[in-house]
């Protein structure tokens, strides 16, 4: 056995030594990692601590000499009735993006490959590419001089004599905003990656399928959707592992306290109380929440799915 796992870590060597661009190539995702995921794992203490940014001779050498305090954090986290509402809201926003958008890319998907022409798919698939590349700051402009108090919008309704609409700071009407300009941002990115997905699918099933008469409706049923399935499946675990830890940036930039009841979020949150109220201890506190129960959603969502389609991530 022993000379066994010699012979085989010699032969892995021998490979390593016979293709050094390859590993070199994986230094600088390896950097990355390091520093900006395994790196910041030491702040996590922060949240077993009554952190003082001061007790030290700079930020990460006060870490390991502000006071330990065990899980006070926690249970004040947990006693708040504020952490409820953004907890609350986190869940029902993602799902409401996840049942309302999750589909539309899929449906986008098949109609674009349904085009025969070469020039109009590319120009189709280009179009609802491009707001991908818009960041929120400039999407959040380009609405709300559609939607905002004197948009485009309100002035067509303002002279057909119906009533404005506070789309920003409405309540009502806010989760919509987000999910629209979520979807309008996003779908064309999810779109690719299914057009990316059908072309691994055998033509030679598409012409079966015809020789046996199905239909169009048929043929995407029983051979482009089965082909999907597992790229479905793969981007329905990320949706719901990362279900609380979506929308940062665009609730921030779109929301504001005429809403926080409905649109504030576990990670707004954790900003508004880590750096606007420098209580790190809490946002750290919060933020680990926060990524164990991905961690357990995740895990959760590739179990199930293993089990009831057998397909999963590993």
């Amino acid at each position: 056995m022993a000379r066994q796992q010699t012979y085989a870590l010699r032969k892995k060597w021998k490979w390593v030594k016979g293709h050094p661009a390859m590993y070199l190539m994986l230094l600088p995702g390896l950097f990355f990692v390091f520093v900006y995921k395994f790196g910041p794992l030491y702040g996590l203490l922060m949240a077993f601590e009554d952190y003082d940014i001061f007790a030290g001779s700079n930020p990460i050498d006060a870490i390991s000499k502000s006071p330990w305090v065990g899980l006070k954090w926690f249970r004040q986290l947990f006693s708040s009735p504020q952490f409820k509402t953004v907890f609350l809201n986190t869940l029902e926003i993602n799902l409401m993006k996840i049942l309302f958008l999750f589909w539309i890319p899929i449906l986008a998907a098949i109609m674009i490959n349904e085009i025969h022409s070469g020039i109009w798919k590319k120009t189709v698939s280009t179009a609802i590419y491009i707001p991908y590349f818009f960041s929120w700051v400039v999407i959040y402009g380009v609405f709300y001089s559609i939607l905002g108090s004197y948009g485009l919008v309100n002035q067509w309704l303002s002279s057909l004599g119906f009533k404005r609409i506070m789309f920003f700071s409405d309540p009502h009407v806010f989760r919509g905003v987000l999910i629209f300009t979520e979807g309008w941002k996003e779908i064309g990115y999810n779109t690719i990656i299914y057009l990316a997905a059908m072309t691994s699918i055998d033509p030679t099933l598409y012409e079966a399928a015809r020789i046996d008469g199905a239909s169009k409706v048929s043929q995407i049923w029983h051979v482009t959707l089965p082909g999907l399935l597992p790229t479905i499946v793969l981007m329905l675990i990320l949706k719901v592992g990362y279900i609380l830890d979506t929308g940062f940036e665009q609730v921030l930039i779109f929301y504001n306290p005429a809403v926080y009841d409905v649109a504030d979020i576990i990670q707004t949150y954790v900003y508004r109380i880590g750096l606007g109220q420098a209580n790190f201890s809490l946002a750290t506190a919060l933020g680990l929440f926060n990524s164990v129960i991905a961690f357990i959603l995740i895990v959760g969502a590739n179990t199930a799915s293993k089990k009831l389609l057998g397909r999963s991530i590993w």
